[in-house]
């Protein structure tokens, strides 16, 4: 009985033993590109295995097939306002692009109506990314009014919108301010989040609890001017992330522009400084590698990483703005006048 015992306990050690993976040398990869014309996407999103959805630079929402056809366009002008979009998310009930400038418009399309379901008006006023947590609790991000971040919270599933107030918010600096470079300006993990920031400060606004309190940490990563801070970030799991970024307007300057975290935020480590990438507009782990598996992109190119980010190569020169994966082999992207499929082999 006792060696029944023993044998059953070695059995269930090895069978929750989870195998560790093993990354990849190098990414070989094709790239399959589709003409956005007269149009900037900086916002992407993976609906299924199939198809995305995208939001543009003049208005347009679309929604494009895995055979690269597009399926559904959507070109939305309100009053004479063409919305220039950079954020995007979803839920199973509709679509959600939110406009930068002013007026900041949140555009809800839903059953092939599209209604907005926020606005507000403010010379500062300017949104950087959205995602959701869950089917009714989402979270947008903008630039600092009156010493706090702009930050949105829906609970009903995007039909109504509120702004929390800055007294529930940390403080921001002068000159601290959010990129919409990508929609990656926050990361979600269950119902934690992570939001980053750069200019004068590059920090990282973290909530446990979808919003409801707040802490702030701060990185290592470049800042000082209102081009340099951190551009996006995103998290493995709850304790593993990272944080990337540089200077927009020397996309090739040695910069402490990539740190990582194995603490949930608290603390970053500089890793790769002085390497390419110099400049990273997006960042995204590809799933189902443990975490050891990275891309980058921006428009110097496209990079991987096998060690989590401490490393990189160069694995394509195309430029692109944003990067979302669909599956361990296969991720869309998008950038100025297009969107691309990628595989990698």
């Amino acid at each position: 009985m006792k060696n029944t015992i023993i044998l059953f306990l070695i059995l269930t050690i090895f069978s929750t033993c989870k195998k560790e993976y093993k990354a990849r040398e190098a990414l070989k990869i094709s790239i399959k590109k589709i003409k956005i014309d007269s149009s900037s996407v900086r916002a992407i999103e993976i609906i299924n295995d199939s198809s995305i959805i995208y939001a543009g630079s003049m208005g347009n929402i679309g929604l494009i097939t895995n055979s690269g056809e597009f399926n559904t366009v959507k070109k939305i002008v309100t009053d004479t306002i063409v919305p220039n979009f950079r954020s995007l998310a979803y839920t199973k009930e509709g679509i959600y692009a939110l406009s930068i400038g002013n007026p900041a418009l949140l555009y809800q399309y839903k059953n092939n109506t599209v209604k907005i379901v926020y606005k507000e008006e403010n010379k500062n006023v300017f949104y950087d990314a959205m995602q959701f947590f869950d089917e009714l609790n989402g979270i947008a991000v903008g630039d600092p009014i009156n010493d706090c971040l702009s930050i949105l919270i829906t609970r009903d599933g995007g039909n109504t919108w509120g702004k929390i107030a800055c007294e529930f918010l940390p403080k921001t600096f002068d000159g601290e301010a959010a990129f919409a470079a990508s929609n990656t300006n926050i990361a979600i993990v269950g119902e934690k989040a992570w939001i980053v920031t750069g200019g004068l400060k590059s920090r990282v606004f973290y909530t446990p609890d979808m919003g409801l309190t707040w802490e702030v940490y701060n990185t290592p990563i470049i800042k000082g001017k209102n081009s340099t801070g951190i551009y996006t970030v995103d998290f493995y799991n709850k304790k593993q992330g990272i944080i990337c970024g540089g200077d927009y307007t020397d996309k090739f300057g040695n910069y402490a522009n990539k740190a990582l975290t194995f603490n949930g935020g608290k603390t970053w480590e500089l890793v790769s400084e002085s390497k390419a990438p110099k400049y990273i507009s997006c960042v995204q782990y590809i799933p189902n590698t443990q975490g050891k598996e990275v891309v980058a992109v921006s428009t110097n190119g496209i990079f991987y990483s096998k060690n989590s980010g401490r490393s990189w190569e160069k694995v394509s020169d195309e430029g692109f703005y944003s990067i979302r994966f669909a599956s361990k082999n296969t991720a869309w992207l998008s950038g100025n006048e297009k969107i691309a499929k990628m595989n990698i082999y």
